[in-house]
């Protein structure tokens, strides 16, 4: 007997709706018409044994007990689901060949893998197991991945990954959580300190950039602009550039800051000759955006609907599990198999059925065309989230799912459209020494960009066409003009941002070595858990929302502003997820990476053991003390479905 053991029940009844008939439904599995059985998880059914499981004194929260490793790791069954549980293990044992159905992803395959672990499967079993990646669950789509199914052992690296992740975090939350809980309640605090790999760089990034806002003082500066004239009488404008011996008046951003120096410069080129000392012209053209990966899609959401990246990922799952017209949502990929290229057309026809807003622009697509989306050699466990080939009628679905659903296929749709060309012109100007840029870029050909509404005017001022010159062209300078300007504060982050910072986090690492290593990852979190970080952080009354603005609280600052610096920024946090990719690519031992983690971990809890939470008496909350007290005696981070 073949058993498939599915990461949940949705996943379980969609593969053996694909598998032969008749069915024999049971209690947590389907049996199928050859004697297969189908079972599922619910979510995991394993969890990380609590500190008191090893040591019975680690029950109470002590600094002495800092940092508490366990030697040799334990699962306990949850108690929850442990009904599903026993009907899942049985069934392990009962079974000839095990099939892994986890999600494709490093979540689903340890899900799956530490259940045949934990229920006692021989290694001849293991061995033998089975991988289906099972991305749609449409029939077609699943009799597919169920004929091309893969050894298990192929993702254990995958699996190993995922585990030095589930046991870092563990690690690192639990005993930087119990050490700024114990320091903050000698302060006064009422409650729990929360401390994750994650979540606090995520605070510390939204402390740094509000401390920055609050502490900002605007600065005059001062751009000069040129009006000139050709020869043929065509009139342009051009701004100034500084040269290198502007600098001492300029400031990092070269801006010039001194009002008399560019007075200076008007009463030179004002009515002056001057030549053209560079003219470029040429046509450039932009590809399409690839498809969606979920950090893409939940950013998009959050520009064009406002959206928090929780809503999107709870919306993307109806339309996966329920609808069944998007594939699996929680990727980090934006790549497609050229296999699935021969669905273009069914699935090209679903969206028509579903989206009356795009029907216009399938027509003109052009299936000859391939984007640079289709690569196999990008493509992991997961592909990026295009619609399914499942027709369904619009009312089925909600204004949410219509306008996700929106988003996934336009980004589908563009992959069959040709690339938007534009022309671009460049004017450089020398007058009395100076130079002056003028810079010009108009849409020529819409292109894919037909879908998004970004054509640009063709009504433009006379003064705005820049003309076509020569260099060395004699011109003359009809005036010179000063735009007094302000310097402006950084922008509050918002939920399209903060992901943006979350998935781009070189961007914030003053590190250069650190800043090249990450500029090769996906960022700190993962597809699955940034959502639920971000959501955590308001939960602990870290973060609050003013508008579509995220903002920290004062227990929110006072947390970061305490820590040792290393805390709340991205670098070390970033430095490990790089270093998990690592162990999946194979190119690193997970031995190599859990000590380097524990000897971090001894640094940190000294550094956390001086901080002063003194900002922080008399907040918080009893009742929050008690019920969060409970939940973290493991790491916070290591609760519910995902782990981060």
């Amino acid at each position: 007997m073949k058993l498939f053991i599915a990461e949940k029940p949705s996943l379980g009844r969609a593969v053996a709706d694909a598998l032969p008939k008749p069915h024999d439904k049971g209690d947590g599995f389907i049996k199928v018409g050859n004697g297969d059985i189908v079972t599922w998880c619910i979510g995991h059914l394993l969890e990380q044994a609590e500190p008191d499981f090893y040591d019975p004194a680690f029950k109470k929260w002590s600094v002495e007990h800092l940092p508490i490793i366990p030697s040799d790791w334990k699962l306990v069954v949850k108690s929850k689901t442990r009904k599903q549980f026993n009907v899942v293990k049985k069934l392990i044992k009962e079974a000839d060949v095990l099939v892994n159905l986890g999600d494709p992803d490093r979540e689903g395959q340890i899900l799956i893998d530490e259940m045949i672990n934990y229920c006692g499967a021989s290694e001849q079993k293991k061995k033998a197991a089975l991988r289906c990646l099972v991305s749609d669950l449409n029939p077609i789509a699943v009799k597919q991945a169920l004929n091309n199914l893969k050894p298990n052992r192929e993702f254990l690296s995958l699996s190993i990954s995922a585990l030095a992740r589930a046991r870092a975090d563990w690690l690192y939350g639990l005993n930087m959580t119990r050490m700024c809980t114990l320091q903050g309640q000698k302060c006064g605090y009422q409650g729990v300190l929360s401390i994750g790999r994650v979540q606090t760089p995520v605070l510390g990034l939204v402390v740094h950039r509000d401390l920055e806002i609050e502490n900002f003082v605007s600065k005059p500066f001062y751009e000069v602009i040129a009006t000139l004239q050709t020869e043929n009488g065509e009139v342009y404008k051009g701004k100034w550039k500084p040269s290198k011996a502007c600098e001492p008046y300029m400031d990092d951003e070269s801006r010039v800051l001194s009002r008399p120096l560019a007075e200076n410069v008007v009463s030179r080129i004002s009515n002056k000759h001057g030549n053209i000392s560079d003219f470029t012209k040429k046509i450039s053209k932009k590809s399409p955006p690839l498809p969606h990966s979920l950090s893409s899609l939940q950013i998009e959401a959050a520009k064009v609907f406002g959206y928090s990246a929780q809503k999107v990922l709870d919306t993307c799952q109806s339309l996966y599990e329920r609808h069944k017209v998007i594939t699996y949502p929680r990727s980090d990929c934006r790549y497609l198999p050229k296999g699935h290229l021969s669905d273009a057309e069914r699935v090209l026809q679903a969206i028509d059925s579903i989206n009356e807003r795009l029907s216009e622009y399938i027509g003109n697509v052009d299936l000859s065309l391939k984007s640079a989306t289709w690569n196999d050699k990008k493509v992991g466990a997961h592909h990026a989230i295009i619609p399914t080939s499942k027709k369904l009628e619009s009312s089925r679905l909600s204004k949410d799912e219509l306008n996700i659903y929106y988003l996934v296929a336009r980004h589908y749709i563009i992959q069959f459209y040709s690339a938007s060309h534009y022309a671009d012109k460049e004017i450089k100007t020398i007058i009395e020494g100076g130079l002056f840029i003028a810079k010009q870029r108009d849409l020529t050909f819409v292109g894919w960009q037909a879908l998004f509404n970004k054509e640009e005017s063709e009504k433009r001022n006379v003064e705005e066409i820049l003309p076509d010159v020569v260099i060395g062209d004699s011109v003359l300078c009809l005036k010179g003009e000063i735009q007094d300007k302000k310097t402006t504060p950084p922008k509050r982050f918002t939920d399209a941002t903060l992901l943006a910072a979350m998935t781009g986090i070189a961007r914030y690492v003053s590190s250069p070595e650190i800043k090249k290593i990450l500029k090769e990852t996906d960022g700190i979190g993962t597809e699955a858990t940034r959502a639920s970080i971000i959501e955590l952080l308001f939960k602990r009354q870290y973060l609050n929302r003013k508008g579509k603005d995220i903002v920290s609280t004062d227990i929110g600052k006072s947390v970061i502003l305490a820590l040792p610096e290393s805390v709340g920024k991205p670098d070390m946090t970033a430095i490990w997820e790089a270093q998990l990719e690592a162990i999946y690519q194979k190119k690193k031992r997970y031995n190599d990476f859990m000590n380097g983690v524990a000897d971090s971990l001894n640094r940190l809890l000294h550094d956390a053991n001086q901080a002063n939470f003194s900002n922080l008496k008399g907040k918080g909350m009893i009742k929050a003390r008690r019920t969060n007290k409970k939940r973290s005696s493991s790491s916070p981070s290591n609760r519910g479905k995902k782990r981060s």
